[in-house]
């Protein structure tokens, strides 16, 4: 029997691709973005700052989860190379990422 709407795992006009969905094929977007979980991302903002963390969700408005989250200011003259603020469990509104990054694995330290 099918949830109602506004349960959690229903309603919400998910397919037969959603888990318990009736099975098939998962969309191609889909399996790429489960590829990058846990994988560390850096994320540029729109006001100059960027972001390194592992990404642990987003959802359709594109807002990102990053863990263990570094913030990196944009340099500028009076701070040529400012140390990383630790964030820790960050959320990232879609509308202010400008780029996303995926961090080599074994790459050095994380942001220059």
């Amino acid at each position: 029997m099918a949830e109602p709407p506004g349960e959690p795992g229903g309603g919400r006009g998910r397919g037969p691709a959603e888990p318990g969905g009736g099975g098939g094929p998962q969309p191609r977007g889909r399996r790429r973005l489960e590829a990058l979980l846990n994988r560390s991302l850096r994320i540029r903002m729109s006001d100059g700052r960027t972001l390194v963390g592992a990404f642990l969700c987003t959802d359709r408005d594109a807002n990102v989860i990053l863990g263990s989250a570094q913030e990196f200011l944009k340099a500028s003259d009076s701070f040529p190379g400012s140390e990383p603020r630790v964030l820790g469990l960050a959320m990232v509104p879609g509308h202010h990422i400008v780029s996303i990054e995926v961090e080599r694995d074994g790459a050095g330290p994380p942001y220059p």
